[in-house]
């Protein structure tokens, strides 16, 4: 036990380091994604077939395709088409539109969950479509998918540690290096997991927090 201690005091820099990296993907990669994520959800939800239809297909290649394939094809697949990316941009790009697919339909969820009247009362005092969506049902749907996008965000946490492979010294490479200069597999996974654990958890914190804020905002 006394060489575990050790050995988490040696490595912890490194791990931290890592995990900086970690939570610059998963927030950068969320804030891009929720952003890419209501334009899908409005292109769904508008009265534009082909847009939707687009929309849609784009949701389903997403969501129907694994996340390292993703990353894969961006990579290492780009180039050949003669679009090359550096493995940070590559990483940040993956994570984006496979986030961005499911975040979505969480946004989607919730502008269908706002009662139709409110439709209506946005476009009997003469507001446009557009209008009626950002002054009345967004901010709604906003406060209705905030479990749903927490999730998401706690889900990209974890997913980040694929962008490993294209080495990008996130948590889980940071980790493997270490391993492979200390040959000491199961404390340094552990370590990594618990900070894994750790940067989760606090998300679910604030979003307990976020949560009450809107609740109490919507009682007002």
């Amino acid at each position: 036990m006394t060489d575990w201690i050790v050995l988490f005091e040696s490595a912890l820099p490194v791990l931290l380091q890592g995990a900086g990296y970690t939570l610059m993907f998963a927030v950068v990669s969320m804030i891009l994604g929720l952003a890419l994520g209501f334009v899908v959800a409005l292109l769904r939800v508008a009265q534009v077939p082909v847009l939707a239809q687009l929309a849609a297909f784009y949701v389903s290649a997403m969501r129907g395709t694994p996340l390292l394939v993703q990353i894969f094809v961006i990579y290492y697949g780009l180039p050949g088409a003669g679009i090359e990316l550096g493995p940070v941009t590559a990483g940040i790009l993956a994570l984006t539109l496979n986030v961005a697919a499911y975040l979505s339909e969480s946004l989607r969820g919730g502008i269908a969950g706002v009662h139709r009247g409110q439709w209506d009362a946005g476009l009997s005092l003469g507001l446009s479509w557009w209008q009626t969506m950002r002054h009345i049902i967004a901010p709604q749907a906003l406060r209705l998918s905030v479990p749903s996008l927490s999730n998401s965000l706690i889900s990209l946490i974890k997913d980040t540690s694929l962008v490993s492979v294209i080495t990008v010294t996130e948590l889980m490479l940071a980790t493997k290096e270490v391993i492979a200069q200390t040959f000491q597999p199961l404390p340094l996974y552990l370590a990594a997991a618990a900070i894994y654990w750790v940067l989760s958890a606090s998300f679910e914190r604030v979003q307990g927090y976020v949560e009450r804020r809107l609740e109490l905002a919507h009682k007002r």
